[in-house]
């Protein structure tokens, strides 16, 4: 089967046809379509589940609309969960901003309103106002290790409220919630943080942290192979030159 066929089929799979692109710039589409659908799914190395789930936060961190709307309708095609697909976008949160994560959070309910998902969804908090902190605090040390507590503790006092909202907001509130694991949240967070560019440092941060949870380079790749349609190549490269970096190649 060539690229084209593949790209006819798995379209017609997720989304039940070609289109609208196709008829108003076929030339475009093509290419587009060959290239995500026809080759990079066709060397899929991620689970479908997980695929829909980078390429949404991707897009979620472009504010890419239409791509959000398309790929919450495959990720459902694929039997991702509804709550999947709300953590997956909320997880976007302390990276990109709440004001853009909220737009993503209403493409979502459109599209679950379309296809009668009933709102609100089962919660998927695990923290207390009290608990966030100490409890975001241990999400950040299994993944980073403890020299988060000598980092915390070498802040000035005019910058202490900022690692605390590091640990509470964005691991107490956001990497202890239900629905995905931390190693799939790590590997979420290594994928919007590539989609950004310019946060070269954070990305081999996460780089270690997602070898450390257990997302070896060969996950990492194949993510960032993911994103590549939609994060184009200068971001691409400098996130393969950081996973490059943490995790270089062995000698042959």
């Amino acid at each position: 089967m060539n690229r084209a066929e593949q790209a006819e089929k798995t379209t017609k799979a997720l989304y039940g046809g070609a289109s609208a692109l196709g008829v108003t710039d076929p030339e475009f589409a093509a290419i587009k379509e060959r290239l995500i659908y026809g080759e990079v799914y066709a060397e899929e190395k991620l689970s479908a589940r997980l695929r829909e789930l980078v390429i949404l936060v991707v897009a979620t961190t472009n504010q890419t609309m239409n791509e959000v709307k398309r790929h919450i309708a495959a990720a459902l095609a694929c039997g991702v969960k509804p709550e999947e697909i709300k953590e997956a976008v909320y997880h976007c949160a302390p990276y990109i901003g709440l004001g853009k994560a909220e737009n993503t959070v209403n493409a979502v309910n459109a599209v679950f309103a379309e296809k009668g998902i009933v709102l609100p969804l089962t919660s998927g908090q695990t923290v207390t106002e009290e608990s966030r902190l100490l409890d975001g605090i241990a999400a950040q040390k299994s993944i980073f290790g403890d020299h988060i507590d000598a980092m915390r503790a070498a802040a000035p006092e005019n910058q202490k409220n900022i690692q605390d909202y590091l640990s509470a907001y964005c691991f107490g509130d956001f990497y202890t919630r239900k629905f995905l694991t931390i190693h799939e949240r790590e590997l979420l967070t290594f994928s919007i943080l590539a989609s950004q560019g310019g946060c070269e440092g954070q990305v081999k941060a996460h780089v270690g942290g997602n070898a450390t949870v257990g997302n070896g380079k060969e996950v990492l790749l194949a993510a960032l192979t993911v994103c590549l349609p939609y994060i184009g190549f200068p971001r691409t490269l400098n996130a393969l030159s950081c996973i490059n970096e943490v995790l270089p190649e062995a000698k042959q």
